[in-house]
């Protein structure tokens, strides 16, 4: 049984936020989302065009969701860390990732 102190439960979580984030958010994913998404545009009451995506059917909603993508990742994040030959590199990578992207929107703020 692998055992998780608290400094690999942090690697592991900014490791799956950041594939969630990649999956769900992300430009360069866009090609996985957009067979199973519909873009919306209307005008708001200023008469503004705002797009809107709407997920289509079941596999659209869960691409979509970052909940649902979220346990999804979190499951292949602890597959690659426990069972794959150089998988803590990947895990690595999306973690230093993960938290360059928390950083990055923080500073943006302030």
């Amino acid at each position: 049984m692998l055992e998780v102190n608290w400094i690999h439960l942090f690697i592991l979580s900014l490791a799956a936020f950041r594939l969630t984030r990649l999956i769900v958010d992300d430009l360069i994913m866009e090609w996985l989302r957009k067979p199973f998404t519909v873009i919306r545009v209307e005008k708001n009451e200023n008469g503004e065009k705002e797009e809107w995506i709407e997920p289509t059917g079941f596999i659209g909603e869960g691409l979509t969701c970052q909940w649902c993508v979220g346990v999804w990742s979190s499951l292949l994040i602890i597959v690659f860390y426990t069972f794959v030959p150089y998988g803590v590199f990947l895990v690595l990578l999306l973690a230093v990732a993960g938290l360059q992207s928390i950083l990055y929107n923080w500073s943006e703020r302030h």
